[in-house]
């Protein structure tokens, strides 16, 4: 047996150990308080981001580019993996978390501005990306870096991404969804870890934001206004 396996059991035993009674309420059914969208990154470790240890409070979903869409034959919708905790246990809050220096972001921006190839399945999730981010590369400064650029267009994944869940017909008004970005980069601030609030149901501007939720008002940043 492969030795980092052996590891990963060793530290599932451990987890085995602690949480064997954290299960108890959670066995038949889970009312989840949030659905969570986030990049398969693995610098972003979603329940910890949130300080969550409790099995049921929060419904994870990662993918490449925290993407809520999936493409079908019939056109765009939403991805089933966040769209079932909307509908069938009551979740009424989604938040879509993208980050700091995004994999994903970049391949999907070198793929718009020089073209790139790559196995066919990653190609299928940048595909989907391509064309909610297209706008926004368009849209950058002539003279902007290319790192800035990135974290730019990680802000604007984001807010296509709450986009389109706020224009869903499969989501009901009484979800709120909220775009935030994960910083491990001190790109918007030296707290490392730091999660930042760039998007509320669709608002973007920081001082309306800022107004309108003043109880998180100190998490409330952008890069960019477009």
């Amino acid at each position: 047996m492969q030795r980092r396996f052996v590891h990963l059991l060793q530290r599932n035993a451990n987890h085995a150990e602690s949480f064997r009674s954290r299960f108890d309420d959670v066995q038949d059914s889970q009312h989840p308080e949030a659905v969570t969208v986030c990049c398969s990154d693995s610098r972003v470790l979603q329940d910890q981001i949130w300080g969550n240890e409790e099995p049921g409070h929060i419904f994870t979903c990662s993918n490449i580019g925290n993407r809520v869409v999936q493409r079908t034959d019939t056109g765009d919708v939403v991805s089933g993996d966040v769209l079932y905790p909307i509908a069938h246990t009551g979740t009424e809050l989604a938040v879509v978390v993208g980050h700091t220096g995004c994999g994903a972001v970049t391949a999907t921006y070198d793929a718009l501005t020089d073209g790139v190839s790559d196995a066919p399945g990653i190609e299928h999730c940048l595909d989907i990306l391509k064309p909610r981010l297209e706008a926004g590369v368009d849209a950058l400064p002539s003279d902007v870096e290319r790192a800035e650029a990135i974290n730019r267009l990680v802000e604007y994944n984001v807010d296509r991404q709450v986009e389109f869940l706020v224009e869903s017909d499969d989501v009901p008004e009484s979800v709120d969804v909220v775009g935030v970005v994960y910083d491990f980069q001190d790109v918007y601030s030296e707290r490392r870890g730091e999660v930042h609030v760039v998007n509320v149901d669709g608002e973007t501007d920081v001082e309306t934001l800022k107004r309108e939720h003043p109880d998180v008002e100190s998490r409330i940043d952008r890069l960019w206004e477009y």
